[in-house]
């Protein structure tokens, strides 16, 4: 049976050897290698591939959720495990919308990483148990839910259309080309559009409005 690669990304070098020698004795057969930065990682998977690729999030160079995305951009098929301190349930979002498919805290037990490191290699989602009773809360609150028609409604069409391609991941300026307008056009849109959800423009509060709603921006003609 062939080793299970898996690349590791975190600049906390103690960290690091506590991750690789957890993994070496709750797995077989196993080869590891080490980035202390996001840049490394996403240069060395340009022409390396693992099983696993686990990544912190904050990190020099490129954050975790930033190497999630580029390595989807780029094409690599590994199974991508964000391991943090962040407890929230928003930044498991963003971490999952970036391209993420299992998502633990640093403080969570080797059995959760073992688990963990199954589920995304069987190409399932796996998110830790103290989050999972986080969605299960949230999924379970509709409260305010019944506005969010009434607020895409305060929108012009442009601001629509310019709400779905941030749902699609582009940037100001591809999405600038596709309206046929400037790049401080799309910033204006969206900078309307956070003014009318009563979102906060300086920070990630659009994407993640965006990934809560998308069923509902999907819908949109």
């Amino acid at each position: 049976m062939p080793s299970m690669k898996i690349f590791i990304a975190d600049d906390h070098p103690i960290f690091r050897s506590g991750l690789k020698f957890l993994l070496e004795t709750s797995f077989d057969s196993i080869q590891i290698t080490e980035f202390d930065n996001g840049i490394s990682l996403i240069e060395h998977c340009t022409n390396n591939e693992a099983d696993i690729v686990i990544v912190d999030i904050d990190m020099p160079g490129k954050n975790g959720l930033e190497v999630c995305e580029a390595l989807v951009t780029q094409g690599c098929k590994s199974k991508i495990i964000v391991l943090t301190m962040y407890k929230d349930l928003e930044m498991l979002k963003l971490a999952f919308y970036n391209g993420a498919k299992g998502y633990l805290v640093k403080d969570n037990t080797s059995e959760e990483l073992v688990d963990c490191i199954q589920a995304v290699l069987a190409d399932k989602n796996y998110m830790a148990k103290g989050i999972r009773d986080q969605e299960q809360l949230v999924d379970h609150d509709d409260v305010g839910k019944f506005k969010i028609a009434e607020l895409l409604n305060s929108l012009t069409r442009t601001e629509l259309k310019t709400l779905k391609l941030v749902s699609q991941k582009l940037s100001s300026k591809e999405i600038a080309d596709l309206l046929f307008v400037s790049v401080k056009s799309v910033e204006n849109y969206r900078s309307r559009i956070c003014k009318k959800l009563n979102l906060d423009a300086r920070n990630n509060s659009l994407l993640l409005w965006v990934v809560d709603n998308k069923k509902i921006i999907d819908s949109i003609k």
